[in-house]
């Protein structure tokens, strides 16, 4: 009996060696795919038809991840970057051809990883504005030059680099007055001597700074975070023209802007914003979606798939501070809406109230432990809206959704590759997914939202 051919073997590249790679694909996260002597390599900075110098920076059993070092030659989709921005990598591609591959990996997320068929996948809904659109911003302090020498910058951490910072002159992913906003707060820093937080010493003080717009109200929110320190507050509020100036200082080893004790400088302690017609506070460390004119389509098209009709009990899980609940509450009978975050319900409350909202009742809880008690006291929910984070749903929360049975599920994700398996498991339990339909909210990045529906069969 003849032995069969054995498959080659993959050759995996030594960690930071330099190799040449022509560019296939595209990867979920937006980084290339190339394949070198059998070994797949997902690369930063690349898109399909480039052949590129890159550098290896990780390599596991069956990919590994590379950054592109040089162009050798461009894909014949390559465009010139209209910014220096290490947050729009897509840029360099035409937005039509942006939409093209966000619509299509929607379609393959949930066709090959969740195994599902017979939905209809809707055209994707284009970008109200593509530059200029993000409502908040946030941004870290270093140094440029020497650590003894250099100047302070205000920027964003280099791809793949957690201790560089590259400084922007002009983000064009943020207005004209968040700019100018964004130049008051370096400026005073420069003038009052203050250092940026060395992030492998752990000594300096300025760490972040996260500048929040009101698109529709004109309010600006800045909110420094800083290790635990001094700060000329009286200074710091004559240099900085916002609405509401906060400080938190943070001493943690993360890079975050959600941890620490945060202090009212000056003005107030929220911002309010305007969405489909309704007026919401949002708190210093509330979640609200980034795009604000792109929000009111995602939600417009929640509420069409929700197809309320003025008496159903709706469920909101992960509500947050209830925009889309409250959005879609008029149509609904009654609003239950659910929330583990406890000042987030309290600005969902607070929220009903200022838009007179009559029908909602908000609070907080873990959806895992605490939809079974929402049920036995609200009642059987007849929709269920769902916004969970980019991990998506825990297959016990699923299995908790499909218990409490309503009978539509409207599911916004902002992540295809986790929608899938949660779609799959509804299917398997009874529901079918009739309708999905990509929004793109963050034109000049590899993100995906969508919205989908799911009916009992």
């Amino acid at each position: 009996m003849s032995t069969p051919p054995a498959t080659p073997r993959k050759q995996r590249p030594p960690r930071f060696a330099e190799l040449e790679l022509t560019i296939d694909d595209l990867a979920f996260g937006g980084n290339g795919v190339a394949r070198h002597e059998g070994y797949v390599l997902f690369v930063h900075g690349a898109i399909p038809g480039d052949r590129v110098r890159a550098k290896v920076t990780k390599t596991k059993r069956d990919y590994g991840e590379a950054i592109t070092t040089e162009v050798l030659e461009p894909s014949p989709d390559r465009i010139a970057p209209l910014a220096q921005h290490p947050g729009a990598p897509w840029q360099v591609m035409p937005y039509e051809r942006q939409l093209e591959i966000k619509a299509r990996q929607v379609d393959d997320a949930l066709r090959r990883l969740g195994k599902l068929g017979g939905f209809e996948l809707e055209p994707i809904v284009p970008a109200v504005e593509t530059w200029r659109y993000r409502n908040k911003l946030e941004y870290s302090f270093g140094t440029e030059g020497t650590a003894e020498r250099g100047e302070l910058v205000f920027g964003f951490h280099a791809p793949g680099e957690w201790d560089r910072i590259v400084p922007i002159d002009d983000c064009l992913l943020a207005s004209e007055r968040g700019n100018a906003i964004r130049e008051q707060v370096l400026a005073f820093c420069r003038q009052q001597g203050l250092e940026p937080y060395d992030r492998r010493t752990r000594r300096g003080f300025l760490r972040n700074c996260v500048v929040r717009e009101g698109r529709r109200t004109g309010q600006f929110q800045v909110r420094l975070v800083t290790m635990p320190g001094r700060l000329d507050e009286e200074a710091f509020a004559d240099a900085v023209d916002a609405d509401g100036l906060l400080w938190t200082q943070y001493d943690g080893l993360g890079e975050t802007t959600t941890s620490g004790e945060t202090t009212l400088i000056s003005g107030t302690d929220y911002l309010e914003e305007e969405l489909n017609g309704m007026t919401f506070r949002i708190s210093p460390h509330a979640f609200f979606q980034v795009n604000t004119e792109m929000a009111e389509k995602l939600y417009g098209l929640a509420g069409e798939y929700a197809g309320l009709a003025g008496f159903e009990r709706l469920y909101d899980l992960y509500c947050g501070i209830g925009t889309v609940g409250l959005t879609m509450a008029p149509r609904a009978g009654e609003l239950w809406g659910l929330e583990i975050v406890e000042p987030a319900i309290a600005d969902a409350i607070a929220n009903a109230k200022l838009n007179e909202i009559d029908n909602a009742r908000f609070f907080a809880g873990d959806v895992r432990t605490a939809l079974r008690e929402l049920v036995a006291k609200a009642g059987t929910p007849d929709t269920v809206v769902v916004d969970p984070p980019r991990a998506g749903l825990s297959q016990k929360v699923v299995r908790r959704i499909i218990d409490a049975a309503p009978k539509r599920v409207v599911y916004i994700s902002c992540n295809p590759t986790t929608l899938a398996p949660n779609a799959a498991q509804l299917v398997e339990a009874g529901y079918v997914l009739r309708r999905v339909r990509p929004v793109d909210m963050f034109p000049q990045t590899p993100h995906i939202e969508c919205v989908a529906l799911l009916e009992r069969a």
